[in-house]
């Protein structure tokens, strides 16, 4: 199958060698470019727990020290186990939502109340003020900012021209928004009739459902061969 991913390669690297072992063809169409926005470094003992919605959050994390087994709660495995290949060992992970993510939290331990959340500069919830709202105190920390890519290059474009996309992966509303402009843009949307776009979450889904995609499925992160192979042998 032909398959889009629109992740950074940073992002995306490992699961598309998984694919192309899988004898799927890749096409790789980043939509965002993503950036450190430079913040200071934290002291983790300043903090009860650390948040982390992103695994963009975790790559551009500054400490002043280093003690790493201060409580994390992740959004998903990916974020996970980037915090473990940084050292931390006391992590958590929700089902891959923010809204799960939230609900664990609220659930945790009740001497866990001063909270450090990581994010970019574009968020779809504002978590920090939900927690507040339950009595947590959250310092929001936004660590990386993210541009939307809209332009294709003549060599993306004959690529994705000579191998119609059967699957495009897309993992947050503002790279589905950038996916869908550059559709436009290129007047891809005929090329796309038969392309399934696979939605991290429903909100994704319906913003592409309201722009007039038909084929659209919903996964979860680290499914996506499991689910691919499934379409395949529909």
């Amino acid at each position: 199958m032909n398959i889009i991913f629109t992740r950074p390669l940073i992002d995306a690297e490992d699961l598309m060698r998984n694919f192309f072992s899988s004898n799927h063809k890749i096409i790789h169409l980043p939509t965002l470019s993503i950036t450190s926005a430079n913040m200071q470094p934290i002291n983790t003992k300043d903090f009860d727990g650390l948040i982390f919605t992103s695994a963009n959050a975790v790559r551009f994390l500054k400490l002043k020290n280093d003690e790493k087994n201060i409580k994390c709660f992740c959004v998903g495995n990916i974020t996970e186990r980037s915090l473990r290949l940084k050292g931390f060992n006391n992590t958590i992970a929700a089902s891959g939502t923010v809204n799960a993510l939230k609900n664990i939290i609220l659930n945790s331990e009740k001497k866990i109340k001063n909270l450090a959340y990581f994010c970019g500069d574009v968020v779809s919830y504002e978590l920090d003020k939900d927690l507040s709202s339950s009595g947590f105190k959250v310092k929001k920390i936004i660590n990386y900012s993210s541009t939307k890519i809209t332009d294709l290059n003549s060599e993306s474009l004959n690529l994705i021209k000579k191998n119609q996309p059967d699957i495009t992966l897309i993992y947050s509303k503002r790279s589905a928004e950038s996916f869908d402009e550059i559709v436009r843009k290129y007047s891809l949307s005929e090329l796309m009739t038969h392309c399934t776009v696979m939605c991290i979450s429903k909100k994704i889904e319906d913003f592409l459902k309201s722009k007039g995609w038909k084929k659209t499925k919903i996964f979860n992160p680290g499914e996506e061969l499991v689910k691919i192979d499934q379409f395949k042998n529909e």
